[in-house]
């Protein structure tokens, strides 16, 4: 048997930094997995890759949490999806997971996740969620958990606005991204190849 692999694209938008950083924890997390490797494009870079991102296996999309929804960047790159892939259901099939970072602790970041899974689902996309428990609930947890935040349809981060993304966001947050970088990429291996033994 040949040697499997899959390719998943990592596509973000960032306004300080912080986004972007996050993506960084993902891709790495993509690429933490054998036979799995990341694409990591901002959404300018990613509307010159139409047919490159029709071969990958799945998408991560991220962007910043702005005003309670994803940023306007964001949603000009998600605009543009529509005569480049949604009329030929180009992304069909593909795995897709989604992150988001805000200054604040909640600042509406269920909303933006849910508006990427939506998003997904218009293009037909599988979508995987964080799949970790709530990391700091209890007086026997830490800052320092993952999911600190307790969010679950994807991977939020949490960056204070006058801290530049150099120290923001912090490492439990970069960590949880990168989880879910490498829970994508498991699973396109499982759709792709099966669980195996």
């Amino acid at each position: 048997m040949g040697t499997k692999n899959v390719k998943i694209a990592v596509i973000y938008h960032s306004g300080n930094g912080h986004t972007k950083k996050l993506a960084l924890a993902v891709a790495e997390g993509v690429n933490r997995v054998d036979d799995a490797s990341s694409l990591l494009l901002n959404v300018e870079e990613a509307q010159t890759k139409w047919e490159e991102l029709e071969k990958v296996d799945g998408i991560i999309f991220g962007s910043p949490t702005y005003m309670g929804s994803v940023s306007a960047e964001f949603k000009a790159f998600m605009d543009a999806t529509s005569p480049n892939v949604f009329r030929k259901s180009a992304w069909q099939d593909k795995l897709a997971a989604g992150f988001t970072n805000a200054a604040s602790r909640s600042g509406d970041k269920q909303f933006t996740l849910q508006y990427l899974a939506n998003f997904a689902a218009q293009h037909h996309m599988h979508w995987i969620n964080l799949g970790i428990k709530s990391g700091h609930n209890g007086s026997f947890t830490t800052e320092n958990s993952l999911n600190r935040h307790g969010f679950h349809t994807g991977a939020a981060a949490q960056s204070d606005y006058d801290v530049s993304a150099e120290f923001a966001p912090p490492e439990a947050d970069l960590e949880t991204g990168a989880w879910l970088g490498t829970r994508v990429a498991t699973a396109a291996l499982q759709f792709k190849y099966g669980k195996g033994e």
